[in-house]
């Protein structure tokens, strides 16, 4: 039952969802259950997505720009194209995730759980990854882990891994 109504204000829009999340607190001790739940391309911008359980879900190309996922659990999710710039990451668990190509340019990792995540392709750019458990991550040279969002030059393969920072992990 709660599932189901979670989807159903979910799916009236973000503004409702997010008003429901702010106007219900009680919910919060629920975690709103969005297991395996499907947004492929979905527009998310700005969601309140915190603490929720997106294990094993297909976000997949889906908006989710200043989204706040603080806290939640995306185990396994498909977020393979997902534009998450600006969103805020920070304490998420996306261990296995699948984050092929997607955009996380100026993201809170900050805490974050991204073992045995695929991270081939992303765009980290200007990314606050402090105490981001990394083992078992997975990129290629395609990576981009600038620290300067504002760069217009594009820099090779070599030039983008040296700027990569693997804090050490804390298990």
């Amino acid at each position: 039952m709660v599932r189901q109504q979670s989807l159903d204000i979910l799916l009236s829009g973000n503004g409702l969802w997010n008003t429901w999340r702010q106007t219900y607190a009680d919910v919060q001790a629920f975690e709103p259950d969005l297991h395996e739940v499907n947004l492929h391309g979905a527009f998310l911008r700005g969601i309140d997505f915190h603490e929720a359980d997106l294990t094993e879900a297909n976000l997949q190309q889906a908006d989710l720009q200043e989204a706040d996922l603080r806290n939640a659990d995306l185990r396994h999710a498909n977020l393979q194209g997902a534009d998450l710039s600006e969103a805020n990451l920070q304490g998420a668990c996306l261990h296995g995730a699948e984050l092929r190509g997607a955009i996380l340019c100026r993201a809170n990792l900050t805490e974050a759980d991204l073992s045995y995540a695929d991270l081939r392709g992303v765009d980290l750019a200007g990314g606050n990854m402090k105490k981001a458990k990394l083992d078992h991550v997975r990129f290629d040279q395609t990576t981009n882990f600038a620290h300067d969002p504002g760069a217009v030059d594009h820099p090779t393969p070599e030039e983008k891994l040296a700027h990569a920072s693997f804090p050490p992990s804390t298990t």
